[in-house]
């Protein structure tokens, strides 16, 4: 029975004594269920009239009870379903307890759980509401599977129990020696089998009869699977049983694999889940980390859920076409309103043509995984066909059957095993939309071919040649994290050379590997191929040279709906992404779920018209070659402190030097948020020769013995790269020439943590060494450090720098070098020159008092004692007095500034008025009012260059 013709029947309810059978039995008919007459002719089990004894000792009746399942009260419509409730809950021991207690006024189904040591839980809807699919489900849930409501139990739950029994096996099979790509085509032939016999295109348990019955006997499983497979290709019999032709290229032989019988009991184990209710918007993604060898480290671990996908599902496909629905819509009602009792030909034609539009509308992912991103979409299509047909019927256009399918979606993968999976994902999901829909699975066959499933590179051709997309409608998807700099370990150095010549002038050396299907989209719209795009990407995407390709889209269309910011699951870890929509037209812009005027390319925004887009900020020319990235060392030429200092101790080196020549305390960014690590680097300089660094007899041991070996077998796969790094072993990788001359003749400078929760700016003395991830600005006086530390320094670089996760990163190209220095008293302007302007004596004492007050909590005279170094020239160490080593532990800026107590408050507020006046600022300001201002500044000053 279709869902609109029980509907129609019955929406107006009726009478208990004449209707609650008939009404009952059509609701058996609508899920496929048969009649308690047809089903128990015995009325053992499930049957009408059921007797029960009330427990105050009345006599009474259940009107339907089915054993194990439920008990069920009908009353005639708007006769109270509270009492009927309370019958049935006096019934219910006589009724052996089943799980699930309904009431009905044959308009309103009320389905009550009653599961033992459950919370209750109530699932109440109309008649009406079995036009969605969630009602229908409960439905199906209380006459199949009351497991289903349990509360607690998720779809995502017998997914992942699910995954879990096939990991199992084909952890088992691999182990046996069986070719993995083999073994993962037969397990999701298997996988397959199980959920078309529950969702019942499989008839009569026939899979789950199979394997219990060669549970003894493997080879008797073999020889039915093979048989079995063989229907399933163009449809047959099997043990008496008719089988519809499947196939679709799933089983296009009857190949199988022989289990040995403990395998036979893990697949019978699975053979007892509820295989027809999995999800599949996560099945492809833990399905994939079972049965590919390459992913298994993942098991277990998270995954995205639905709601985040659909981030981005929403605002490309289902808004702009619901959108184009509701204005049809209103023409068709004037249309029809002049045509009065009939429907007229230009009201029928406009909604075919609509309706052509729809179906033929086609979603791709170039980069679609196990297929999460496109059954969502797949979903979100026939969702929206479904609501179009039924408000079409009600305007009296006549009920279609539905036209959407697989066929509106096409994917590109690399990894055959997830290709694979996406097919199966978008099988399993149509077939599940179409029987809780009423409509039930299409046949002849019932899997269509998804040849339009790719197994191949989505970017670049083997020749080096762009790779062309299918012709499509929208492109949503989440292409792989890969960061520039683990491009070429992760792809290789042919590979990213190819990558990077194909798309030059488009995307910036640089920039990630997610920026390539960016601009590939982004080409697609300018040219009339491609109408919106949606795109998961790293938070990254939002600076630095990634920001470039979001400008070029922002250039040519628009960003129409974005989220800065967001949690992922990325390959079973949690990261930090962006989640960008855009493309030609849009009826809104919205950024992080609030409308706004428009997105910029750092994927921040304005909400009026006149905002300004700070990422056209320039870097200004007054502001280079002052701050830098700190050492990379690309090798284990770091000490602890203790190895240090006894090398600093030896003499007797053949060059008569000492080794302070070559040691030195190392900082990252641990030593600047925390407290001082205690580790030391042995530096050989830019331009030492293997001979020369010889000479210094401990540190260059301890060179050979760590550094030498890797060096030679990095497994960097840049050819010239991991020359380099072979050919010069005892100098550090990237040993920043420039940053030493800068900082020549200086006794300290300003160093930052490049990836930190708080923007803290401290001085680092010379000779400590920086990592890469200390940010060095080569200047010693309170100045520049005052409007560096000062929040108007911090806003700006927060807007213009990235994240890691939920930390800003300070980088000095975009942070540092575009920032507008108050006029006079910028970085390439000596602090001499400046030393009597009343404005850089006021922000210098402001940012002493600071410092001094910051020092004085992180090393209160009370706990610490300085111990000076081995050797004169380098800074003291500070070590914890005896019994307060564990108070020292917690003194430390992150701390500090996480509780901000008031008198860091205050000295930074003196601080804040001090630069603000340098600029002839009154103080306070808004944010966005600093961030004009700055932005003001650096166009006067770019322009003036």
């Amino acid at each position: 029975m279709l869902v609109s013709d029980f509907i129609s029947k019955w929406r107006n309810g009726g009478d208990e004594r004449r209707d609650a059978q008939p009404f009952f039995e059509d609701l058996c008919r609508l899920v496929g269920h048969p009649t308690p007459r047809e089903a128990d002719p015995e009325h053992t089990w499930f049957t009408y009239e059921f007797g029960a004894n009330k427990a105050n000792g009345g006599k009474g009746w259940a009107d339907v009870w089915k054993k194990g399942f439920f008990g069920w009260e009908a009353k005639g419509t708007d006769r109270s379903l509270e009492r009927a409730y309370e019958q049935l809950k006096m019934y219910a021991d006589a009724l052996q307890n089943p799980p699930l207690l309904v009431v009905c006024d044959l308009q309103t189904i009320v389905v009550h759980t009653n599961f033992t040591n459950t919370v209750k839980c109530e699932y109440r809807f109309k008649i009406e509401d079995l036009a969605q699919p969630e009602p229908r489900r409960i439905l199906d849930a209380v006459f199949k599977n009351p497991d289903a409501l349990r509360p607690g139990v998720t779809r995502a739950a017998i997914t992942q129990k699910a995954a879990e029994r096939f990991t199992s096996l084909a952890q088992s099979l691999d182990r046996r020696g069986n070719d993995p790509h083999a073994v993962s085509h037969f397990l999701n032939r298997l996988i397959f089998c199980m959920f078309a016999e529950d969702i019942g295109i499989l008839p009569n348990k026939l899979f789950t009869k199979m394997v219990k019955s060669a549970q003894s006997d493997p080879a008797l499983f073999e020889r039915r699977s093979r048989e079995l497979f063989a229907a399933m290709h163009a449809g047959g019999d099997v043990a008496f049983e008719n089988i519809d032709w499947f196939n679709g290229g799933l089983f296009e032989d009857n190949a199988t694999i022989g289990l040995a019988p403990d395998e036979l009991k893990v697949l019978l184990d699975a053979c007892e889940l509820d295989w027809s209710d999995i999800e599949p918007s996560i099945f492809g993604t833990l399905f994939e980390r079972g049965l590919d060898p390459g992913k298994r480290s993942q098991l277990g671990a998270h995954y995205t859920d639905p709601e985040t996908i659909m981030k981005i599902v929403d605002p490309v496909i289902r808004a702009p076409l619901l959108a184009e629905w509701e204005a049809v819509k209103r023409e068709l009602t004037k249309q029809l309103a002049k045509a009065a009792k009939s429907v007229s030909k230009a009201a029928q034609n406009r909604f075919n043509v609509f309706l052509e539009r729809l179906r033929s509308f086609t979603v791709l992912d170039p980069a679609c995984g196990s297929g999460n991103f496109l059954y969502l979409a797949l979903r979100t299509l026939k969702d929206i066909e479904h609501h179009v047909l039924i408000e079409a019927e009600a305007l009296g256009l006549g009920r279609q059957f539905p036209a959407i399918g697989p066929q509106n979606v096409k994917g590109i993968e690399l990894n055959d095993y997830a290709a694979e999976l996406a097919r199966i994902t978008i099988w399993i999901g149509e077939i599940q939309w179409m029987i809780q829909n009423g409509y039930g699975a299409k046949k002849q066959p019932i899997l269509q071919p998804l040849d339009q499933i790719e197994h191949r590179d989505a970017l670049i051709n083997a020749d080096g040649s762009e790779a062309e997309w299918p012709q499509c409608d929208v492109v949503v998807g989440n292409p792989p994290f890969v960061g520039d700099k683990k491009m070429l370990g992760e792809l290789g150095e042919q590979y990213v050379a190819a990558l990077r010549k194909c798309f030059a002038g488009r995307v910036p050396g640089g920039a990630d590997l997610v920026c390539y299907w960016f601009e590939k989209a982004n080409n697609a719209i300018a040219n009339g191929k491609l109408w919106r795009a949606g795109f998961v990407a790293t938070n990254s995407i939002r600076g630095g040279k990634n920001r470039e390709v979001l400008k070029r889209i922002t250039d040519s269309c628009r960003i129409f709906n974005a989220w800065s910011d967001e949690e992922w699951v990325n390959e079973g870890a949690n990261v930090r992404v962006s989640l960008v929509s855009y493309g030609k037209q849009s009826e809104s812009t919205h950024l992080n779920g609030s409308p706004v005027s428009q997105v910029f390319s750092d994927l921040t925004a304005c909400s009026s018209a006149t905002g300004i887009d700070i990422t056209r900020a320039a870097r200004l020319s007054e502001n280079s070659g002052r701050c830098f990235v700190g050492y990379q060392k690309t090798g284990e030429f770091d000490v602890s402190g203790d190895i240090a200092r006894a090398m600093l101790r030896e003499v007797g080196n053949p060059n008569g030097r000492p080794n302070s020549d070559v040691l030195f305390p190392y900082w990252n960014g641990i030593d600047a948020t925390r407290r001082p690590r205690d580790v030391w680097v042995i530096d050989t300089g830019t331009a030492m020769t293997e001979a020369e660094a010889a000479q210094y007899a401990s540190p260059f041991s301890h060179l050979e013995s760590k550094v030498r070996f890797a060096r030679a077998n990095s497994p960097v796969k840049d050819a010239a790269a991991r020359r380099m790094l072979a050919e010069t072993w005892w100098r550090l990788w990237r040993p920043r020439p420039d940053l030493r001359k800068a900082w020549m003749g200086m006794s300290r400078v300003i160093a930052t943590p490049e990836v930190s929760k708080h923007r803290v700016f401290l001085w680092m003395p010379r000779p400590v060494a920086p990592d890469k991830n200390i940010m060095v600005t080569a200047r010693e006086d309170d100045t520049t450090f005052g409007v560096l530390q000062s929040h108007i320094h911090e806003i700006w670089s927060l807007r213009m720098g990235t994240s890691l996760e939920d930390r800003p990163r300070y980088t000095p190209t975009t942070c540092f070098e575009t920032f507008p220095f108050p006029e006079g008293l910028s970085p390439n302007i000596p602090a001499a020159q400046y030393a009597t302007d009343p404005r850089a004596i006021r922000i210098a004492k402001a940012s002493k008092i600071l410092v001094d007050a910051r020092d004085r909590w992180l090393n209160p005279t009370e706990w610490t004692e300085r111990l000076p170094e081995v050797v004169p020239g380098f800074p003291d160490r500070i070590v914890a007095k005896s019994g307060h080593a564990a108070d020292l532990k917690k003194r430390t800026l992150t701390n500090l500034y996480n509780a901000r107590p008031p008198w860091l408050v205050n000295l930074h507020h003196e601080l804040d008025v001090s630069v603000a006046a340098s600029y002839g600022w009154e103080w306070p300001l808004s944010d966005d009012e600093i961030l004009r201002r700055l932005f003001d500044l650096n166009q006067q000053r770019a322009a003036a260059q």
